[in-house]
């Protein structure tokens, strides 16, 4: 792939990750999300704030800004589709999670955690029983525990290692683990989240912001 592409894809997809879904959301119902409950600019935060319903439209776009990003990639990029993939993946994510769009509208370094982004991509990158583990698994520890929070990092751990299992196996290609990245900075947004788990202060899913 040519430089000149890899850096195309790179900038695209960050862009498109960058979309401050939650935030705009929130300014049509009066609200400055970084201002209200955790500060995320997620649909857990949105959730908290103004209810499931707008929660929900919010995971569902930031979701498709990880396919969006990865369907371009793949048009810019075609005879390279799985490193385009990987590549507008990563950055995507680390679009959403380090806004350059929410930072222009704040002025001040903003962004999510990378849950939705992450797993739109996911859904185009990984088989689809390890699609169906990781959501199955996050899903059950969010009903049992109502923390998303955990649910969210025990899918990521899932992924991360059945990813680095299907490279070393000769499964898949070796650039997927490339992908790890999207693992990491997940965690790293993570880490407040982390913390509060451990200590058992973490807010549950359906408290109010």
């Amino acid at each position: 792939m040519q430089p000149a592409v890899v850096v195309l894809i790179s900038v695209v997809s960050y862009v498109i990750g960058s979309f401050p879904t939650a935030y705009l959301i929130g300014r049509t119902k009066g609200i400055d999300i970084f201002k209200v409950g955790s500060g995320n600019m997620g649909a857990t935060n949105v959730i908290r704030a103004l209810g499931f319903r707008y929660g929900a439209l919010v995971w569902a776009i930031d979701a498709a800004k990880g396919v969006l990003a990865i369907l371009l990639a793949r048009q810019l990029a075609p005879d390279f589709q799985t490193t385009a993939s990987v590549l507008a993946a990563v950055a995507a994510v680390a679009g959403h999670n380090w806004s350059l769009l929410a930072t222009i509208l704040t002025g001040s370094i903003r962004g999510g955690k990378g849950a939705a982004t992450a797993m739109g991509t996911f859904l185009f990158l990984a088989p689809s029983l390890l699609v169906a583990l990781v959501f199955s698994v996050g899903m059950l520890i969010v009903l049992l525990t109502r923390y998303v929070s955990l649910g969210v990092l025990s899918g990521v751990a899932i992924a991360g290692v059945a990813l680095v299992v299907l490279v070393f196996g000769g499964w898949i290609e070796p650039v997927y683990s490339l992908y790890l990245l999207v693992a990491w900075m997940v965690f790293v947004r993570h880490r407040g989240n982390i913390v509060r788990l451990l200590a058992g202060t973490e807010r549950r899913l359906g408290e109010r912001a």
